[in-house]
């Protein structure tokens, strides 16, 4: 059994590590509800707003009016723009993006250019695409993966302006051709406890299709494509108009996917940090009982040592 003094030292180091997960759930506690009510606000809009892209999309007829609707054939290399947290303490939030956009890639078999936000997913990716490297019976396809651009510490509160570079950065790849289809590996917001990892198709803009079942089973499914009985009709012209509108709502998709994101990390590591102030508050009382059971042997072999040597004495007077 351990001594009196080991435990006592174990007890305020639980305490301590208590302190710590407190104060770390209420800073979550307070960051998301900011997160959760730009998330869901604009959450509306953003829907309306991708079914209008794949909309105008898929109704164009001829040559694209707009670089972003050109689909490339074959598609011989893909970009993943994937969002994680800059921090860790949140659960498994970061793993099971991560797992996510790793298990599609090794299922679509293409090259990848990746596009980090978030230490935790540029880190991961960096091991991967190194183990990889070594790994001699890697498939050749899998080992063709670099990070193109990676972004960290965005601001609590995310807007436009904040997220243009990385915007940038996916329709550069796109427009320049290196990249054939783009997709966002993000965590959508449920609830405090829910969270799902998705992989949203975001260029060309048009209805992703895929001839793998695991390929569609781990893809978000897109808005349903409106049959009308006419075209769009463009005022002053459809490129004017699309020049302006399709990148301003594709950014609008990448910001929508970070707020989700952000909100699901801050809900996690709430969760994540209240169950760990639980822990150690258990913890904090088993110890304190057996901090209790030490002492009392303790206190009952000093009596006893005590009640042996008065019997010594009183046989020996």
């Amino acid at each position: 059994m351990a001594t009196t003094r080991e435990i006592k030292r174990r007890i305020t180091s639980v305490k301590n590590i208590n302190q710590v997960t407190r104060a770390l759930e209420a800073v979550s506690a307070s960051y998301v509800r900011r997160a959760q009510s730009a998330a869901l606000a604009s959450r509306p809009y953003a829907q309306y707003a991708y079914e209008v892209l794949v909309n105008v999309a898929a109704q164009s007829k001829g040559d694209p009016p707009h670089p972003l609707l050109y689909v490339h054939e074959p598609v011989e290399r893909i970009g993943i723009l994937l969002i994680t947290g800059d921090r860790g303490l949140a659960g498994a939030y970061n793993q099971n993006i991560i797992r996510r956009a790793m298990r599609f890639v090794e299922y679509y078999q293409r090259p990848v250019h990746w596009i980090t936000v978030g230490r935790k997913g540029r880190d991961a990716i960096r091991r991967w695409i190194a183990r990889l490297e070594r790994d001699e019976n890697a498939s050749p396809v899998l080992k063709q993966q670099e990070i193109v651009a990676e972004y960290s510490y965005l601001p609590a509160d995310p807007d436009l302006p904040d997220i243009a570079p990385i915007a940038e950065s996916v329709f550069n790849e796109f427009l320049n051709a290196p990249v054939h289809e783009f997709f966002i590996a993000y965590t959508r917001f449920i609830n405090t406890v829910t969270q799902q990892p998705r992989v949203l198709p975001l260029l060309p803009l048009r209805p992703f299709e895929a001839h793998q079942k695991q390929i569609l089973d781990l893809v978000q499914p897109e808005p349903q494509v409106t049959r009308r009985s006419g075209d769009y009709i463009f005022e002053p012209s459809a490129a004017a108009i699309l020049e302006e509108v399709i990148p301003r709502l594709t950014q609008l998709q990448i910001l929508q996917a970070i707020r989700e994101s952000l909100s699901s990390e801050h809900s996690a590591r709430m969760v994540a940090m209240r169950n760990a102030s639980e822990s150690a508050e258990a913890l904090a009382d088993a110890l304190q009982l057996e901090f209790n059971k030490a002492r009392q042997l303790l206190i009952t072999n000093e009596i006893l040592d005590i009640i042996g040597g008065v019997e010594a004495l009183s046989k020996n007077t």
